[in-house]
């Protein structure tokens, strides 16, 4: 899940596993799975390191079961 802005600057969290394509056209838009789009606040490359992080922390997280010492 990731937290992005819609344009009137309010906050949601985004399940980014439903996320198709993101584009900027000037304004970025996400369009989902089931066709529904989203105008968001953030640029395109922000989407984009924002679902990067939330990947790395759940496969790191995943990757450290079993490892405790």
């Amino acid at each position: 899940m990731v937290i992005l802005k819609r344009i009137n600057g309010k906050e949601f969290v985004l399940n980014s596993d439903l996320i198709e394509f993101v584009e900027a056209t000037p304004d970025t838009i996400v369009t989902l799975t089931n066709g529904k789009k989203i105008v968001v606040k953030e640029t395109v490359e922000e989407v984009i390191d924002k679902v990067i992080n939330y990947k790395r922390e759940i496969y790191k997280s995943l990757l450290n079961i079993g490892n405790e010492v």
